[in-house]
C-alpha cells in the first residue's frame, strides 16, 4: 500500500525531497515504515533510528498502524537530540493541509 511520508530538517536535506511515497506491506506499523524508509533512502537510514514519526498529527510508537491516506511526518530531532524539543502543536502544524493561494 502507498504511503506519503512528509520529510522535515535534516531528513529533507538528506533526501533533496519533501516527501517520499513508501509501498509498505498490509498491514503496517511504524516499524514498517521506519524499515522501508531506510532501505528505500539509504541516505536516509542514519537518521531512521532517531526520527519521530507522526501520523495523523500525533507522535506515533512503533506499534502504532499505518493505512493508506494516513498524514506520515518524519521528524529529526532538533540540536541537542532530545525529543522534547519539537512541540506537538509544531508537528500539527507542519502536516496540516495548507490553503489554497
Amino acid at each position: 500500500m502507498p504511503v506519503t511520508v512528509r520529510l522535515f530538517a535534516l531528513a529533507r536535506e538528506r533526501a533533496g525531497r519533501s516527501q517520499v511515497v513508501l509501498d509498505l506491506p498490509e498491514p503496517a506499523t511504524v516499524a514498517d515504515l521506519r524499515r522501508v524508509l531506510a532501505a528505500s533512502y539509504p541516505e536516509l537510514a542514519p537518521l531512521v533510528p532517531s526520527l519521530l514519526i507522526a501520523v495523523e498529527s500525533e507522535y506515533a510508537p512503533d506499534d502504532r498502524s499505518v493505512t493508506a491516506g494516513d498524514e506520515v511526518a518524519a521528524i529529526p530531532p532538533v540540536s541537542g537530540g532530545g525529543t522534547e524539543v519539537v512541540a506537538p502543536l509544531a508537528v500539527a502544524l507542519a502536516i496540516a493541509p495548507r490553503p489554497a493561494r
